[in-house]
């Protein structure tokens, strides 16, 4: 696939993409070269992680390995770009590959930080770590053809893959990496409302998710609308339509659409 390749920050989001590659035999432990800063994460990756992955302290002797891999993943905190660039020993090597995964940040300012490098950038989502990952990927104009068939490889190894324009990057991320924080919480506040009613709160989480499931299949694999669906179960002056008009009259509906919008405009703060 590749001689080798770099991974600058090892979280969960970049073990899970590194991870299937290896149990692919698609790449070799010795071919990864991890970047971390602190002693206990290389611990951590010592002790927990299946492979056995080459670890580096970033001001460490051999550092420069990971800066050498003709492909890198870029895997820190939006915040933490401006220190990790300033440790970047080889600058003005050409026609290296940095895929980035950090929240909001351009192309165009990737290529700033780091020159002579063709410049990814991937959005993806927590659900990437047990392989039903949504990522979101657009290059720069200089990426040809071979270049992201490549790219794309190594996410569709935990997931479905979309290409696009960049500019479609930031509600892409509202929708697909923050949204699975407000699922959980819906989650969480109807399975308080079993337990309001009596339910213990194990059994009340459990009934909610295999709804949930249940619902997302009839609408996935049966193709029903969402539209057709709610009528399904809502009959006239019964349950399901009390509980749509408390959610109606508290904006429910508007609330959702306007944590989606918050989140893609903080995205765009990032650059």
């Amino acid at each position: 696939m590749f001689e080798s390749l770099g991974v600058i920050g090892f979280g969960n989001i970049a073990k899970a993409i590194v991870t299937p590659l290896l149990d692919k035999t698609l790449l070799e432990p010795e071919q990864i070269h991890c970047l971390v800063k602190t002693r206990e994460s290389y611990e951590n990756i010592k002790k927990n992680y299946k492979y056995n992955i080459n670890i580096h302290y970033i001001n460490s002797e051999d550092a420069s390995l990971v800066w050498e891999c003709p492909v890198k993943i870029l895997s820190v905190k939006p915040q933490q770009l401006e220190s990790v660039k300033e440790l970047n020993p080889l600058p003005n090597q050409n026609n290296q590959i940095l895929i980035s995964i950090l929240a909001g940040v351009s192309i165009q300012k990737l290529e700033k930080s780091f020159p002579n490098h063709f410049c990814v950038r991937a959005v993806t989502n927590i659900p990437i770590t047990i392989g039903r990952g949504i990522t979101g990927i657009s290059y720069t104009s200089s990426i040809d053809k071979e270049q992201k068939e490549f790219i794309k490889n190594i996410f569709e190894r935990s997931g479905k893959v979309y290409e696009f324009e960049e500019n479609y990057l930031d509600i892409f991320l509202a929708l697909t990496s923050s949204a699975p924080a407000i699922i959980s919480l819906i989650v969480e506040a109807l399975s308080d409302g079993g337990l309001s009613g009596g339910l213990h709160k194990k059994l009340s989480e459990e009934l909610v998710l295999e709804m949930m499931l249940g619902t997302i299949l009839l609408l996935k694999e049966e193709n029903f609308s969402t539209m057709d669906l709610k009528n399904m179960v809502t009959s006239p002056a019964g349950t399901t339509i009390s509980a749509l008009r408390v959610l109606e009259k508290r904006s429910f509906r508007s609330a959702l659409i306007e944590s989606i919008i918050a989140a893609t405009n903080r995205s765009k703060q990032f650059n």
